[in-house]
């Protein structure tokens, strides 16, 4: 199989990229600078140099291929709710593209966007729209696109994925435990947020691919909940800094714009997941990452 990935260059989708090469599938990767493109080829993809935004890209990306999948996104958070919109439009095009063809698209989502003090499933849909939550266009230009014709799978990835290399959620916490002098969590530090290692998640996207299943929603779901407490003191030990909590206005004080993920719950199951595709995470857990794979270097 002949697979399109956006982001190929980056954090997630250089991993889908890998493991679906070597699984002994081609990879069309697209990337928007010379030095991803250089990236790319060297792991023997060949690389789509271009705009994830221009459709004339996406289009050529998703004819010539028998799969897309789209992990690329604009993780500038000074422009975030800009970022949700053009992923919309990102995949709505693809919708058009793809409508009637047969040819599965893999999108990404968040399971940030799904909290219900509870364990969330699969089964769950968006509780707001994205007039409220940005990032719920994802999900909902994936209606759209299905409601076209369009073969549309969601893999919605935890707040962590990790592994050496990563630049998302858990170094903004060790950024701002270093510009304070201290290790924060939330009140009592129990909200929990799943995760799972970079590699795991790149499988599940192979195998969603590979085995066009009749469930349509998956949870990259390594480990259900981590206690924000144990990633802040794990954090702290490393810094060797003190571990606090945090309440009220000291909250923002701290973590910044931040702050409501600091304090998100949104522990969720990969239960239907993993008995759907025999998908079987077995990377290292979280806490061991941040203690050992670089996230408190320097």
């Amino acid at each position: 199989m002949r697979v399109f990935v956006t982001g190929a260059s980056g954090f997630v989708g250089s991993a889908v990229v890998e493991e679906l090469l070597k699984n002994g599938h081609e990879v069309l990767g697209l990337v928007r600078s010379a030095q991803g493109a250089e990236k790319v080829a060297a792991t023997g993809a060949t690389a789509l140099e271009g705009d994830v935004n221009d459709p004339e890209i996406l289009r050529q990306g998703a004819t010539e291929t028998d799969a897309v999948i789209h992990t690329a996104f604009n993780h500038d958070f000074t422009q975030y709710k800009a970022g949700c919109e053009a992923d919309r439009k990102v995949i709505e095009t693809f919708g058009d593209i793809l409508a009637g063809t047969g040819k599965p698209l893999v999108i990404t989502s968040a399971l940030g966007l799904l909290h219900y003090g509870r364990l969330t499933t699969e089964d769950d849909v968006l509780p707001a729209g994205s007039d409220v939550v940005p990032r719920a266009a994802s999900e909902e230009a994936g209606q759209v696109a299905t409601a076209k014709g369009a073969d549309v799978y969601v893999v919605r990835l935890p707040p962590s994925v990790h592994d050496a290399g990563d630049y998302g959620f858990v170094p903004m916490v060790v950024r701002a435990a270093r510009e304070n002098g201290v290790s924060a969590y939330v009140g009592d530090g129990s909200n929990r947020w799943p995760a799972v290692k970079r590699q795991d998640a790149a499988a599940l996207y192979r195998l969603i691919v590979e085995k066009r299943p009749e469930l349509k929603t998956f949870h990259a779901v390594g480990e259900e909940g981590v206690p924000f407490k144990n990633i802040a003191e794990v954090i702290g030990e490393g810094l060797n800094l003190p571990v606090i909590s945090k309440t009220g206005d000291e909250v923002a004080a701290h973590f910044g714009w931040f702050a409501h993920f600091a304090g998100l719950e949104c522990s969720a199951s990969s239960e239907k997941t993993r008995a759907t595709l025999g998908w079987d995470p077995k990377g290292t857990d979280l806490l061991t990452d941040i203690a050992e794979a670089g996230y408190l270097a320097g």
